[in-house]
């Protein structure tokens, strides 16, 4: 293995050659920098994050300054970068949001009248007391206890097939109920 010569000479040369390549490069964002913006800006939709690109692309340019042969070709090679750094970005993001044409939280429901709560209650009773024995036994188990088909025919001593038949025509029933209206 050779030693250099001088190695003061390489070490000292080093900061110079550094202090060139930053005022070079310096000077060359200063000169493209409002072309460059405009660049992230097409890129990303926020102005904020189009700056923040930049400065990424402009950091990884700076690093491979002096491996850069053409600084003619700067701008492609700053471009190349800006696009790079989108794509990996674009890649590595997390979503957390999704775009949808209907709100997924439903809408607040405005304090309905206490008034009109209690008719439609009075209203249902009365539907409720026009069916059969059997039926509105079946629909205040089902549905007003909250009981499961198979505990409303257990109460009842009937097979579940014979709930769920008797529950759908009292409910069919309840539908029709011109008093009832919309509402059931």
């Amino acid at each position: 293995m050779t030693t250099p010569v001088c190695t003061g000479a390489s070490v000292a040369a080093a900061p110079a050659r550094q202090t060139q390549a930053y005022s070079s490069f310096a000077s060359y964002v200063r000169a493209r920098q409002p072309v460059l913006l405009r660049t992230a800006r097409s890129l990303t939709a926020n102005p904020c994050d189009a700056e923040d690109l930049l400065q990424t692309a402009l950091a990884k340019t700076y690093v491979a300054w002096e491996r850069i042969e053409d600084h003619r070709a700067l701008d492609g090679y700053v471009r190349r970068a800006l696009l790079n750094t989108r794509t990996s970005q674009w890649r590595k993001r997390r979503v957390e949001e999704f775009v949808c044409d209907e709100l997924p939280e439903p809408e607040p429901v405005p304090d309905d009248d206490p008034a009109e709560r209690q008719a439609l209650h009075d209203a249902m009773w009365r539907a409720i007391m026009k069916l059969p024995a059997r039926q509105r036994a079946m629909v205040v188990l089902r549905y007003y206890e909250d009981l499961s088909e198979a505990q409303t025919a257990e109460v009842l001593g009937v097979s579940v097939g014979t709930v769920k038949s008797a529950v759908s025509r009292a409910l069919g029933k309840l539908r029709e109920d011109p008093e009832l209206g919309p509402a059931c």
